[in-house]
């Protein structure tokens, strides 16, 4: 007999789309929760039935135990699945849910609560023999006590939170003069991440990869591994491109670590889907890094080389069912490669972005897969985590899995606020990366400085400039495209050149664009000309041009007074006509001022009025998006106003301290 024939999925966008699809295919009603930014969110829609649990916040809706449940009640859901994030990892919800007759779609709480204590589960690790780093775990451990340790783990070494994850409350630290403040952000970080400052110290290995072993346990007492994941290239710490297998992996290798994995999960007697995470260092030693109890981000490539959907397995293990096979049975097929697209501004150190996706389409063909949870016209809003899409490519090796998703990247389109695109694409392309030899060093090595603002080509700005030429004759009565012809009615030639005026690496560029028949122009740019010809007007977001005899689709959208995003042969530009945004009265200010870098929470202000400050001095910090980001200032003089106070939400742009330069 079934014990549920229900689901409610405790979560949003990509993962709760994912949730929803498979238990759907199982045969369960499903039922989605949502906070007020997710009213109109796909994930909503896509269930059976819906049920609101709150506003924006995350503490006040995803968050909120008490909420899931009553939504879990009112709907008759007989089990939850939490997805990843949120309340997944969360021991007392798990508990909550038993005690409500509610079957947790996951670990017991037991397992939850101790291998989500980095400390607790070194200890019961070195316990069960799996191989673990080098470093100090006594519970609790005060300030004194990580400083006296120090010396015996050795330099350089992590700070790192003993609960939660994703980069926060973690901190590599170089020499003994750094060790002091590492402590107090990573503890500061942690407490209001997690709610616990409890900390630990590990040995860094600084050029290792970051391998991870998918497990699988059922209640018959049953563990397997589903074979590894490679997670080596992270900004912060955070995942940003994963494949499965390994690049380095051999048999034995993989048997070696594959055993250690289950060991782990059997140690605890652990049920249902989680990862061991290790260190995987030149020589071939491995250490445990962490466990997590849960479905990971990451999990399409493991369902792509195995052809299992785990979701699927995590709902028959929930029932109650023996896992369907053994290990022996377990066959790793083809690679497969997975990028996290974000909306993200990485010109700006990758600060998280909020707005309106005013253009959305995403990636298909073979051996590609998209999990998003993105609509066009759709805000990605700053309460919950930048990660707008997965993409994901696989192919009989990884060559041909690589080849696939670079070209995928290259048809996605999401305009309306800046994402990771052009720097994924720039990963894939870096030959270390192409040759399969990246480390958690890479992102740091290859691109030390940060990958640079794009700078506009000649065709994006002439595309750009026709693109608005165009929009601006349709706006005419004088210039109407007809219903029969896409290219019939237009008022034919004109002499008259139109200038448009483009910001190209910090200088004016001038293009002045002349329509020399039907369907022909020439824009000139200094000394250059560029002939233009259009194949078909405008239509579905797409141009169809000929620039110098080079045709392509241009996929754009107007996002804003005078601006036009587009992408020519895969690359993107946000370009803006100086000249009519003048005309719309857009302006900006070069004085002291400190601003917001985007919506969130205003968590330290460490300035007054009177203070006196120095070019690069913290004054205040803003967490968004689960980040804390840290405002300097950026010249020398006075703050003359503070307009806002701690706790307070602040809106992107937001002018919050006021400093009158000078000494």
């Amino acid at each position: 007999m079934s014990r549920f024939d229900s689901v409610l999925v405790a979560n949003r966008g990509e993962i709760a789309l994912r949730v929803i699809e498979s238990a759907r295919a199982a045969g369960y009603r499903t039922i989605a929760v949502y906070s007020d930014a997710d009213a109109e969110a796909p994930h909503v829609f896509a269930a059976d039935e819906a049920v609101r649990i709150g506003p924006a916040p995350v503490k006040d809706s995803y968050l909120d135990g008490e909420r899931i449940l009553a939504a879990a009640r009112r709907a008759g859901a007989g089990a939850i699945h939490p997805g990843y994030g949120f309340l997944s990892e969360n021991a007392r919800f798990a508990a909550a849910c038993s005690e409500a007759g509610i079957v947790f779609i996951g670990p017991s709480p037991e397992a939850i609560d101790l291998m989500g204590n980095k400390a607790a589960a070194k200890r019961r690790m070195l316990a069960a023999g799996v191989p673990c780093i080098p470093g100090f775990q006594e519970a609790q451990a005060q300030d004194d006590a990580l400083l006296a340790a120090a010396e015996d783990v050795g330099y350089p070494l992590m700070v790192k939170a003993a609960a939660g994850g994703g980069g926060r409350g973690m901190r590599l630290v170089e020499t003994p003069a750094e060790l002091p403040g590492a402590i107090a952000a990573a503890r500061s970080e942690a407490e209001n991440a997690f709610g616990s400052g409890e900390l630990i110290l590990e040995r860094a290995l600084t050029a290792a990869r970051h391998v991870e072993v998918q497990v699988f346990g059922d209640e018959h007492g049953n563990h397997i591994h589903l074979g590894e994941r490679d997670c080596s290239v992270q900004r912060r710490h955070q995942k940003v491109v994963e494949e499965a297998p390994c690049p380095v992996m051999t048999p034995a290798l993989r048997r070696t670590m594959g055993e250690a994995a289950v060991a782990a999960a059997r140690s605890i007697d652990y049920v249902g889907a989680g990862t061991v995470e290790f260190l995987l260092d030149a020589d071939g030693s491995f250490y445990f890094l962490e466990m997590n109890t849960r479905l990971q981000v990451e999990h399409p490539v493991t369902e792509a080389v195995t052809g299992l959907d785990l979701v699927a397995l995590q709902l028959a293990v929930a029932e109650g069912e023996a896992l369907p096979f053994g290990q022996e049975d377990v066959d790793l097929c083809g690679h497969a490669i997975e990028v996290r697209l974000y909306a993200e501004d990485t010109a700006n150190g990758f600060l998280p972005a909020a707005g309106t996706a005013v253009a959305w389409v995403p990636p298909a063909g073979e051996g590609i897969r998209v999990d998003h949870g993105l609509a066009p016209g759709q805000d990605v809003t700053p309460f919950y985590d930048p990660m707008v899409a997965k993409v994901i490519a696989s192919g009989p090796d990884r060559a041909a899995a690589l080849r696939r998703l670079r070209r995928a990247l290259e048809d996605t389109v999401l305009f309306g606020l800046p994402s990771n695109r052009s720097f994924l694409l720039d990963v894939l392309a870096d030959p270390v990366f192409a040759a399969g030899e990246a480390t958690t060093t890479f992102i740091d090595e290859r691109f030390p400085g940060g990958p640079p603002a794009p700078v506009p080509t000649d065709e994006q700005l002439c595309c750009a400039a026709l693109l608005q030429y165009l929009e601006a004759l349709a706006a005419s009565e004088a210039a109407r495209v007809s219903d029969d012809a896409a290219c019939a009615g237009w008022t034919g030639p004109r002499a008259l050149a139109v200038r448009r005026r483009y910001v190209r690496d910090g200088e004016d560029v001038d293009v002045l664009l002349r329509q020399l028949d039907e369907a022909r122009f020439s824009a000139t740019l200094g000394d250059r000309e560029v002939v233009l010809e259009l194949f078909d007007a405008p239509r579905d977001g797409c141009l169809r041009v000929s620039v110098d005899g080079l045709q392509a689709t241009v996929p754009f959208a107007f996002t804003g007074p005078g601006e036009v995003s587009l992408q020519w042969r895969g690359r993107d530009a946000v370009l803006t006509d100086a000249l009519a945004a003048r005309a719309a009265g857009q302006g900006g200010s070069g004085d002291g001022s400190v601003s917001a870098p985007m919506h969130g929470n205003l968590l330290r202000l460490l300035v007054a009025a009177g203070d006196r400050v120095s070019a690069g001095d913290e004054l205040a910090v803003v967490e968004a998006m689960k980040m804390e980001h840290r405002l300097q200032a950026a010249v020398d003089g006075t703050v003359s106003a503070v307009h806002a106070s701690v706790g307070e939400q602040v809106s992107a742009g937001a002018v919050l301290i006021e400093i009158a330069p000078g000494d």
